[in-house]
């Protein structure tokens, strides 16, 4: 489509990128797939090769990303011996906590539903309390992993502009 712009377009898409990083650090919004879309949008708009080699490298930092942060944090999942139905309650209670109390609320509910989910299970705090930090840890994991993609991929955004 090879369009011209005289950069609005690009501080729009750079802005939708910023939202979509900060996404991820608080998971209010999809960060990646907002990172993505933005650039998507402006491979569509730019058009040419190098838009589109800049969008298809760009998805695969994220793709690669979503995929990783599954197997590592699951990984250390499997080994603290949390199964899924704890994170899944875990993760539904954080939902609820982010509209009580917004933000904070999604990370002491989690916390709190694992650690009580957990006691139920285990019958024995010390070890309640390890697997509700082995929960957090693979929290923190898949926004760490996410960010880095998403990082990854804005980079090679900045870096298509310049190509562009």
């Amino acid at each position: 489509m090879d369009v011209n712009f005289d950069g609005t377009a690009e501080i729009l898409v750079g802005l939708a990128i910023l939202v979509g990083l900060v996404g991820i650090v608080v998971p209010v919004l999809p960060g990646s797939i907002l990172v993505g879309a933005a650039i998507l949008v402006w491979a569509f708009l730019t058009g040419g090769p190098v838009a589109w080699t800049v969008f298809a490298i760009a998805a695969v930092f994220l793709v690669v990303a979503e995929v990783l942060q599954y197997v590592v944090a699951g990984g250390h999942m499997k080994r603290s011996e949390v199964p899924t139905s704890t994170i899944v309650i875990g993760g539904i209670a954080g939902v609820i906590g982010f509209f009580v109390v917004p933000v904070v609320g999604l990370f002491l509910f989690f916390a709190a539903a694992v650690f009580v989910v957990e006691l139920v299970r285990r019958r024995d705090r010390v070890t309640a309390w390890r697997a509700t930090v082995a929960a957090l840890q693979a929290s923190a994991m898949t926004i760490g992993i996410q960010l880095l993609g998403a990082l990854a991929a804005a980079t090679t955004w900045i870096v298509g502009l310049f190509l562009v």
